[in-house]
Order: C-alpha cells, then structure tokens, then sequence
C-alpha cells in the first residue's frame, strides 16, 4: 500500500501543487512559533517540552488517527497516506524557485537570478558571480530534494512497514521544519531565540535523517557516475560543517561531474556560514576547497534534475519490488 500511496501523492502533487507560502507553511510556523512563545522559559530542560510539543504532538496524533481510521476501512486509511503525503512530500514545494532561477539565467538575466536566489535561501546575493549562482542553487536545490522527498520518503517506508502509516513522514518533516525555523529565527528575523532550543532541533533532526541522507547520496551514486561519487563522498564530505548535507552534496557532485563547496572570495560572496560552512581543515586541504569536477554551468542545472529524477524511480521500483514480493509471498 506504501507504493500506491507514494506514487499518487506524488502525481496528485505533479498536477496540482501547493502555492507558496502556502496555508500549510503557515500553519506549521504559527505553530512552532506557539510552542516557543508559551513553552520556552529559557532554561534547558525546556527545550525538550518545546520539541516534544512541537515535533512529537503532532506526530503522536497523526498515529493514532491513522490506527483509528484503519480499523474501519483500508481505503480510508489510503487516502488518509495520500493526504498526508500530499502535505509533506513532493518536489513543488521548493522547485518554482530552482525553475524560475535556472529560466532567469537562460534568458541572460542574472540579477533576476540573484534576487530570486536572495529570496529563496534569505542571503545578499547581489555580489555573486554567474558561477557561485549556480554553485548556491545546485547545492540548495540537492538539499531541498532530499529533505523535501527522498528523507520524507524513507521515513514514510519504513513506518508504515510497521504499520503506522504516515507517521514517519510527518515526524520528518515537523523535525526538519523545527530546525529550519529556529535557526531561521535567529539568523535572518534577529530575533532572541534559545540557543539551546536551536541546538537541539538541529542535532534531533540529524540524528532523525543519519540514514536517510546515506539511502539518498547512495542513489544519487547508482543513477550517476558511481565510481566518482563514492570517491567524492569519501573525500569530500567533511568539506560542510554538517555531516548528512556534506556527504548528499559530495556523493551528487561526483555523481555529475560538478565543483561544488569552496571558501567564499572575501567581498565577492555572502557569508558561506549562512550555507554551508567550511568543515576540518584536512578535508579543506585535501580537497582544495571544493569538490572535484568541472565548474558550475547551466548545462548542470539539468543534469541535477535528471540526477534526481533519475534516483526517484529507482527507489520507486525498489519500493514496487518490495510490495510485490509481500503480495505474492
């Protein structure tokens, strides 16, 4: 069932995607905004019961919501997956951007580029040269797949084998919005936040996508150049500071040929740290700074798309493979 839900979220999402800033979003900052107003005091202990409220309250409800709903009817408790993952999996919730971007600069128009860029991942992009545009999209753009499909994926598989529907992928995503907002909050709202509060979300939510951010830079290896990739994931993913993003962004770069990473040119480029921070100073000397390959051009762009589109109907037949041999077995 797994299959058919994941399929008709995907296609349902393909034909009539959410708009942005979306009641959905909004929904999901109001509330995690509520929990820190009323939840957090400031003291440690606190930011549990603020993450706990915020991630896990929903989560719980989902699951027992969709154990109620499968009691009286199967098909019901379908459409409920389907709904739910209608709500948290799909490319179209962040590739307007990289489209409108990757058009913007077929067309010649970089500061159009720049300011789409600006507005989607909230940095001063107006000194950025062509090819650190496309570097910043290419990494954003292989983030957001992951975190907005292949990590709501796994979680979603693996929860609803033990037969708790869309309960994996709703604790994915409320995980991964708590770390995007608290983090958001503090660097581009300058607005107080609870630096242990911020510390902890990001910390749960890597701990939550340790395997799936592995599941999906091992596609991006299978559908792409193998040898490079996993030669470029076991070099270069110390080059961010983040673990899981750097082994997703080495394992696609090797996988397309592409120099990703680097040290930003003083005075050029926004603050990498608002990104993608500089990881060990070994990795950073054995890579050079960035990631073997060629650097970043437009033709790239596509070959990202078909990289992950590519890595989307292997998983896919895996996963048809699986509900297959459980139906005939």
């Amino acid at each position: 069932m797994s299959f058919f839900a994941v399929l008709l979220a995907l296609l349902i999402e393909q034909l009539k995607p959410l708009p942005r800033d979306n009641w959905v979003h909004e929904t999901l900052k109001g509330w995690v905004a509520w929990t820190g107003r009323n939840f957090d005091a400031g003291e440690r202990h606190h930011t549990w019961v603020v993450w706990g409220v915020s991630v896990l309250a929903p989560t719980l409800l989902v699951m027992a919501l969709h154990l109620a709903i499968v009691r009286h009817s199967v098909l019901l408790a379908m459409a409920f997956d389907v709904a739910l993952l209608y709500l948290t999996l799909g490319f179209r919730q962040f590739s307007h951007y990289f489209t409108d971007i990757r058009d913007a600069l077929d067309r010649g128009d970089e500061n159009e580029a720049r300011r789409l860029l600006a507005e989607w991942r909230h940095l001063d992009a107006s000194e950025l040269p062509r090819t650190e545009v496309l570097r910043h999209v290419i990494e954003h753009a292989l983030l957001a797949a992951h975190r907005h499909v292949f990590g709501v994926f796994f979680c979603f598989v693996v929860f609803s084998a033990l037969g708790l529907g869309p309960t994996g992928a709703v604790l994915y995503r409320m995980a991964e919005f708590a770390s995007r907002y608290w983090a958001y909050r503090q660097r581009t709202l300058d607005a107080p936040a609870n630096d242990e509060l911020r510390a902890l979300s990001r910390r749960l939510f890597a701990l939550l996508d340790h395997l799936p951010a592995r599941l999906t830079a091992f596609g991006f290896a299978v559908v792409g150049n193998f040898e490079e990739a996993v030669g470029s994931w076991r070099r270069d993913a110390g080059l961010w500071q983040h673990p899981n993003e750097g082994i997703i962004l080495a394992a696609a770069a090797g996988a397309v040929g592409v120099q990703l990473g680097g040290a930003a040119a003083p005075g050029v480029t926004p603050d990498r740290s608002k990104t993608f921070s500089a990881g060990t100073e070994a990795g950073l000397a054995e890579a050079q700074g960035s990631t073997a390959g060629l650097p970043p051009q437009s033709a790239h762009l596509n070959s990202v798309v078909g990289l992950v589109w590519r890595s989307v109907v292997l998983w896919m037949l895996l996963l048809a493979l699986l509900t297959l041999a459980n139906v005939v077995g």
